[in-house]
């Protein structure tokens, strides 16, 4: 299967660069659009939804823990209900734009530090996958993909949800499977080995880990984040290495 290319956008406010979403947009297949909670507001949203119906890009929710001081990246301790509930609130306030005009939130992918917790905890997944399934449409749940996929799609079936599994095309991997810590040295890709590992992802189906251990996963989309300059730029040649598969 080709595999998708995903971006974060709608974060315009929060990042040192001129109209991102409107240079990724004619490249990328999947848009995950802030909710107003970690970036973002109506008219970032609308504008963003305007621009992914006009290239024809499917569009995602990308709710967070509501902290617009830190960029939606410390985690917080929020009650199982009522995680369910902010990141609700979120979808829906999205997917109200999006009605407005005439275009639709396809699925649901979680920002910053609730995805990464999401991914270490399970308690906090299956808030994030019953706020999924509650809602009155059907909407997909995407996630890191890693190496315990399979426990992942057991889950997702007991809430009746389809997932669809990403990886970083930035990021560099731990030997588990986890994203390295952004605080840690080499967690953010140079392009050199970005495009390194979105030509490995595409034609093996594994990246490398930090310590040199080849991991295969199971992958139906590559994100490249909106806020990272280094990818922004070379969004053109990501695509151009996946559709050459």
């Amino acid at each position: 299967m080709t595999l998708l290319l995903n971006c974060d956008l709608g974060e315009s406010a929060c990042i040192d660069s001129d109209n991102v979403d409107a240079q990724v947009m004619p490249f990328i297949d999947q848009a995950s659009i802030a909710c107003g909670q970690h970036a973002g507001d109506s008219a970032i949203m609308a504008q963003t939804l305007s621009l992914a119906r006009q290239n024809k890009v499917t569009v995602g929710a990308h709710p967070s823990y509501p902290d617009r001081e830190n960029f939606g990246r410390l985690s917080m301790d929020i009650p199982h209900h009522q995680l369910i509930d902010v990141i609700t609130q979120q979808i829906a306030t999205l997917a109200g734009i999006a009605t407005a005009q005439d275009c639709s939130v396809s699925y649901v992918k979680p920002h910053g530090a609730l995805y990464n917790d999401m991914m270490a905890n399970g308690h906090i997944r299956s808030a994030v996958m019953q706020a999924i399934s509650d809602y009155p449409q059907p909407l997909a749940f995407m996630l890191q993909a890693t190496p315990s996929a399979e426990e992942h799609k057991q889950e997702a079936a007991a809430f009746g949800l389809q997932l669809i599994f990403e990886v970083f095309a930035d990021r560099c991997y731990a030997d588990n499977g986890a994203l390295l810590s952004r605080s840690l040295p080499g967690a953010i890709h140079s392009r050199e080995k970005m495009l390194k590992q979105v030509a490995q992802l595409s034609n093996e189906g594994s990246i490398t880990t930090i310590s040199g251990h080849r991991l295969e996963l199971q992958a139906d989309s590559i994100c490249v984040h909106g806020d990272n300059s280094e990818g922004v730029a070379a969004i053109r040649e990501i695509r151009h290495l996946l559709s050459e598969r």
